[in-house]
């Protein structure tokens, strides 16, 4: 027969061993939380092109407070691509547009519009990149998932960062000559002709003038390019 004290101390046995496997349960599926994690991150996100995939319903029970971290990843990726369509894309656009002297004249107003929009994206990019790398100095993870985790940053929000800091200013130099022609060519009227693809003035001061803006064009159109070509390989 149990006395009362016996009892009591098989009773508190009972509620510790209780404790324990309440407690290994949660380490158990911090850990299958954990694992999951990783596992997306090593063989969808690293391997995901400009654009990261939105989590599904299953994911997101899966990952549990992890979610948190996707979220910054995802939200850095998710303007980086709005930056590249919203930015750098019209410029690609206008630029590709251009085939005779005549489309500077067709062009100069896109062009001068996306390239006031330029000095925003710059700055939006690097308030994006400032506040990813808050949060991501912020996260406590434990060394397995720190490892990975880490090397998916880099991939999704430091180098492309660092790949749009070139891109825009030489965007900004490149459409800013490009404009300065479509300028000149308006200021000319009608003294201008266009004949097979060419352009003709009447003075040679005039020509000389217009030779002189074309002149930089080749090696800004080749820095511009790429530099596009580096920030969308950054993102692959």
């Amino acid at each position: 027969m149990a006395t009362g004290k016996s009892c009591s101390r098989w009773m508190a046995s009972f509620a510790a061993l209780l404790m324990v496997v309440s407690l290994s349960g949660c380490f158990d599926k911090e850990g299958d939380q954990r694992k999951a994690f990783i596992d997306f991150l090593q063989n969808t996100v690293m391997r995901s092109g400009e654009r990261l995939p939105t989590l599904t319903t299953d994911q997101k029970k899966q990952f549990g407070p992890l979610v948190s971290d996707y979220a910054i990843l995802y939200g850095f990726s998710q303007q980086i691509s709005q930056a590249m369509d919203e930015g750098m894309k019209p410029v690609v656009d206008s630029v590709n547009s251009i085939r005779v002297p005549q489309d500077y004249l067709t062009q100069r107003d896109p062009l001068r519009q996306a390239n006031g929009s330029l000095n925003v994206l710059g700055q939006q990019v690097q308030n994006a990149k400032m506040q990813a790398d808050g949060a991501h100095s912020a996260l406590k993870q434990p060394d397995d998932l720190k490892s990975v985790y880490d090397q998916v940053f880099q991939k999704v929000v430091t180098t492309p960062a660092n790949t749009m800091a070139p891109l825009i200013p030489a965007a900004q130099t490149f459409t800013q000559q490009l404009v300065q022609v479509g300028d000149f060519i308006q200021q000319q009227g009608t003294q201008v002709g266009f004949t097979a693809g060419g352009i003709q003035f009447p003075t040679s001061q005039q020509a000389s003038q217009y030779n002189s803006l074309i002149g930089p064009l080749a090696s800004q159109h080749q820095a511009f390019m790429q530099a596009y070509s580096s920030a969308q390989n950054s993102m692959q």
